[in-house]
């Protein structure tokens, strides 16, 4: 049976540290709904309501496009291991890109990486636990050095050319305000 909560707990928070992945659910006010996996370690919890999380470089940039028009954003984790839980947090965040006023403090929570594309900072108005008993188990490995060995392979011109030709746009054509 589901709970709810008005913050994350320390065993919440910890529930979330111990996770290798989580998802990033966004929508607009039409066009699609997006469901993101997210892993690497680009998320820190700040406090009861806050996260935050870096977003590098992919093929798309639904999150920042949707957020411009809606705030509102769900994470997810969910345990793949031991103890069958599901936890979402519901809120709405901001969006930080390089240059930004909080960009350099925020980022400095997390190692640097190239590819660093915005920040999400997000505040947390609703915290839910389910059972996740069809969650299956799964085994982590490792991190994929996919992202890592494409960064190494271009120049910070390179990257930013990218964001031009694949992330300026969500796949429903709204503007995301990635810097080129």
């Amino acid at each position: 049976m589901a709970k709810q909560f008005p913050d994350l707990d320390d065993a919440k928070r910890k529930f979330i540290e111990d996770q290798h992945m989580f998802f990033v659910g966004t929508a607009a006010a039409d066009g699609r709904v997006n469901i993101s996996p997210k892993g690497m370690d680009s998320l820190r919890v700040l406090g009861p309501n806050r996260i935050i999380w870096m977003n590098l470089t992919g093929s798309g940039n639904e999150t920042a496009g949707h957020l411009l028009e809606i705030n509102r954003m769900t994470l997810m984790w969910c345990s793949f291991t031991t103890r069958p839980m599901i936890l979402r947090t519901y809120g709405t965040a901001r969006t930080l890109h390089i240059g930004d006023d909080d960009w350099d403090e925020l980022a400095a929570h997390f190692p640097d990486h190239r590819s660093a594309r915005q920040i999400y900072d997000v505040d947390i108005d609703l915290v839910q636990t389910s059972c996740g008993y069809a969650v299956p188990f799964m085994e982590y490995q490792s991190d994929r050095e996919t992202m890592q060995k494409w960064v190494d392979g271009k120049s910070d011109d390179d990257i930013r050319a990218y964001w031009v030709e694949k992330n300026q746009h969500t796949i429903d054509g709204k503007p995301t305000q990635v810097p080129s």
